[in-house]
C-alpha cells in the first residue's frame, strides 16, 4: 500500500514553501507604508490567497489528483495540457529566480562568486529531489528546526535591537498594490498545492495545515523583510545579518530556506510534466528544471519579481476561479472531453480581466474582484448549459 503523508509532514513542506528569501524581499516593498498599514495589507493579502490555497489543494487531495490533472475536469483532458505547459514554464522561472536571489544573498555574506553559490544550491535542489517527497521526513524536522531557531534570531535582531525606524511613510506603494503583492506569493502556489496534498492520509486536516502553516509563516517573512526595510534603512537582507554577526548561521538561512523551497518548484514541475506526457519520468524532469534554473540563475540578471507575480496571477487566478466554480458549486468534471471550451473561454475573459484591473487602484487588490466575477460568469454558464442540455433531453424523450 502506497504510503501517505501526516498533517505533520505537510506542514513541514508548507513551512519550508514560506521561508524564503523571496518572500522577505517582496515584504521589502511594503515598507513605504509603514508598520501599521504594512501589515494589514499583508495579513488581507495573505487572508485571501490562503483562502484560494486551500481550495485548490482540496480539490487534489479529494480527488487524489495532481495539481495539473485537476485542471483538466475542468478544462478537458487536452484543455488542461494549456495549464500544464504554462506550469512548467512559471515553475522553470521560479527555480531560476529563487537560486539567483538565494545565491545573490549567500555570496554578501561568503564572497567565493554568486555562480559558485548556484551550483551549490542547484545541487543541494537535486540531492532533496533524489531523496524524494515521502522520504524526507527526518531531514525535514531537521532543517526546519534550524530555519526556526535561526528566523527567531532573525526576528529579535530586526525588531528588538532597540532601533528606531530609518524610513519614512512615502506614496511609493498603495495599500491596493501592496495587497496584490501579498496575495500574489500564495497565488503562486496554487498550480502546486495538489501535488503535495493528494499524498495526504488525511485530505481535509492536510490540506487546511498546509494552507494555515504557509499563510503564518509567510506573514512572518513579508513582516522580516518590511521590518527589515523600517528598522535597518537597507533592502538587503544579507547585509542585515552580517551587521548582526550572524555569519554562519545566516548563511544556513539563506541556503537551506532557498533549498527547501525551490525544490517544491522543481519537484511539481516533474509532475506537471508527467501530465502532459505520461511516458516523462517525473524525478528525472524535476531533476532538469533545477539544472536549467541553475543555469539561467548563473546567466541572466532576475532582480525584479513583481512583474513575474502579477503574470502568474492573471494566468492562474481565473483558472482556480474556474475549477472552484466547478468542482465545489457546480459538480462538474470535463475529464472525459478534450476541451472544455465554455470553461477556455471564461478563463480568457477572466485573464484580459486581471490585466484590465491591473491599471485600476482597488483596495482589495484585483485577485479578488478577478475571481469572483470569474466564479459567477463560470456558474451561470454551467447551469445555462446544463438546463439546455436538460431541455434536450426532454425532447428527445417526447419524441419517442
Amino acid at each position: 500500500m502506497e504510503r501517505r503523508t501526516t498533517i505533520f509532514e505537510n506542514g513541514l513542506i508548507w513551512f519550508g514553501a514560506g521561508v524564503s528569501i523571496a518572500e522577505i524581499l517582496t515584504g521589502t516593498y511594503f515598507a513605504p507604508l509603514g508598520m501599521t498599514r504594512g501589515i494589514a495589507a499583508i495579513l488581507t493579502g495573505h487572508l485571501i490567497g490562503c483562502v484560494l490555497l486551500f481550495l485548490a489543494g482540496y480539490i487534489g487531495a479529494r480527488t487524489r489528483r495532481s495539481a495539473m490533472e485537476t485542471t483538466k475536469m475542468s478544462f478537458g483532458a487536452r484543455g488542461g495540457l494549456l495549464f500544464a505547459i504554462l506550469n512548467v514554464l512559471q515553475l522553470v522561472g521560479w527555480t531560476a529566480i529563487m537560486i539567483y536571489d538565494g545565491a545573490l544573498s549567500a555570496n554578501a555574506v561568503l564572497k567565493t562568486g554568486a555562480w559558485v553559490w548556484c551550483l551549490i544550491i542547484g545541487a543541494l535542489i537535486c540531492l532533496w529531489l533524489f531523496i524524494g517527497i515521502t522520504n524526507l521526513g527526518k531531514i525535514n524536522v531537521i532543517t526546519m528546526t534550524a530555519l526556526f531557531i535561526l528566523t527567531l534570531v532573525l526576528c529579535k535582531v530586526i525588531f528588538f535591537s532597540g532601533g528606531s525606524s530609518r524610513y519614512s511613510i512615502s506614496d511609493g506603494i498603495t495599500f491596493g498594490a501592496a495587497v496584490e503583492l501579498a496575495v500574489a506569493m500564495p497565488l503562486s502556489w496554487l498550480p502546486l498545492i495538489s501535488d503535495y496534498t493528494r499524498e495526504a492520509e488525511k485530505p481535509f486536516a492536510a490540506t487546511l495545515g498546509s494552507a494555515v502553516t504557509y499563510g503564518l509563516v509567510s506573514c512572518w517573512m513579508y513582516l522580516i523583510g518590511m521590518g527589515a526595510a523600517i528598522f535597518t534603512g537597507t533592502y538587503d537582507i544579507s547585509q542585515i545579518m552580517l551587521k548582526a554577526g550572524l555569519g554562519v548561521a545566516g548563511l544556513l538561512i539563506i541556503v537551506f530556506s532557498t533549498v527547501t523551497t525551490t525544490f517544491m518548484d522543481a519537484y511539481s514541475a516533474g509532475i506537471s510534466a508527467v501530465s502532459i506526457r505520461s511516458e516523462i519520468n517525473g524525478k528525472i524532469c524535476a531533476v532538469i528544471v533545477a539544472v536549467v534554473g541553475t543555469v539561467c540563475a548563473i546567466l541572466f540578471p532576475m532582480d525584479d519579481i513583481t512583474s513575474f507575480l502579477y503574470l502568474i496571477g492573471s494566468v492562474f487566478a481565473p483558472m482556480i476561479a474556474v475549477m472552484i466554480a466547478d468542482f465545489f458549486i457546480l459538480h462538474a468534471d470535463s475529464g472525459s472531453t478534450a476541451f472544455n471550451w465554455r470553461n477556455l473561454a471564461i478563463w480568457l475573459i477572466g485573464f484580459l480581466l486581471y490585466r484590465f484591473l491591473m491599471t485600476k487602484d482597488l483596495i482589495c487588490g484585483n485577485t479578488l474582484p478577478d475571481m469572483l466575477v470569474t466564479t459567477v460568469i463560470a456558474v451561470i454558464a454551467g447551469r445555462l448549459a446544463a438546463a439546455r442540455r436538460g431541455s434536450r433531453g426532454e425532447q428527445s424523450r417526447d419524441a419517442m
